[in-house]
């Protein structure tokens, strides 16, 4: 198969191939991404984040189902948990959006989040520009279920929506500061619930302590009955017409760029330590040495960097 003539064809199969060479890190995936990343940057890039249970991937079907109905073409990857023990992950997430998956307009790709912390994969960039490039006007990306401290998701999209559910109780508390730095919009999801008015409330109050001059938006929704996807929608347009017209549009793609280049440089670093058996042993005898304190971790990693090019 001629992956690039395909991709630019919008063959399903052509995508589906490419994301898994470069999930499998294969350099000719890469060297296609180099040559075709001027294709790239026509896409919307939704992040759908947080907690386990909100109903993130119903709330997914729905909207993508709403943006069929615009005629768009539309692109999910879905981030499933990984097992630390195994490395398998379930992937089920595609499951509740199975009536989308033959539709010809839409693509949906599960990946296992492979261990990475943050709520996505590490090759969720990788992936959105293959589906760039595929042709699709909005990507949507389901992290697997986020807390405090798992706020990537931000690095990777344009609008993040932060779906929250009543009944956390002190859970919200506890994601508090996360959940303040990811939201650019905000849904209630089964607002059919007790509780769904104070859960508002709550977050409602949070946002008086947001520093930016965009107040993000709260919407009432119920995925399963597809009520407040309209709203919601809505809100999302409305981001991006906001960020279009500060000029910060551009700006948040460059500085996701930078965070990609820098995450880039940590992986091939650190590939380039373990790929090499001699600095794998060497790393090996210093973790010895630390742990009988002939050395500390400081030192260990000057004497790294020291022979990192050696």
């Amino acid at each position: 198969m001629d992956l690039e003539k395909k991709l630019l064809e919008g063959n399903k199969r052509a995508v589906a191939r490419l994301i898994t060479l470069v999930e499998n890190k294969d350099p000719a995936a890469f060297d296609l991404l180099k040559k075709l990343h001027n294709k790239t940057g026509n896409a919307y890039v939704i992040g759908i984040t947080g907690p386990p249970g909100a109903g993130k991937s119903t709330l997914t079907d729905k909207l993508v189902k709403a943006l069929l109905k615009e005629g768009k073409k539309v692109a999910v990857i879905a981030i499933d948990p990984t097992s630390p023990f195994t490395g398998g992950a379930i992937l089920g997430d595609r499951v509740r959006m199975n009536d989308l998956a033959t539709h010809e307009n839409v693509f949906i790709r599960s990946m296992g989040a492979r261990g990475s912390l943050g709520g996505i994969s590490e090759g969720t960039s990788a992936a959105i520009k293959v589906l760039d490039i595929y042709g699709a006007d909005f990507i949507f990306v389901e992290t697997v279920g986020v807390g405090q401290s798992e706020i990537d998701i931000v690095k990777n999209c344009d609008t993040t929506v932060m779906v929250m559910v009543p009944g956390l109780g002190d859970d919200i508390q506890a994601i508090k500061a996360g959940i303040m730095e990811i939201g650019d919009v905000f849904a209630i999801n089964k607002s059919d619930r007790d509780g769904a008015k104070k859960t508002a409330r709550e977050i409602d109050a949070m946002l008086d302590y947001n520093m930016s001059d965009w107040r993000p938006p709260l919407t009432m929704t119920i995925a399963m009955k597809n009520e407040g996807i309209d709203d919601l929608l809505e809100t999302i347009y409305e981001h991006h017409d906001y960020m279009k017209s500060n000029d910060l549009f551009e700006k948040r793609r460059i500085t996701n760029a930078k965070n990609e280049i820098v995450e880039l440089v940590k992986h091939r670093v650190l590939d380039h330590l373990l790929d090499n058996a001699f600095k794998e042993k060497m790393i090996n005898t210093l973790s010895e040495d630390v742990v009988k304190r002939n050395t500390d971790p400081y030192t260990a990693v000057e004497r790294i960097m020291t022979n990192i090019n050696k």
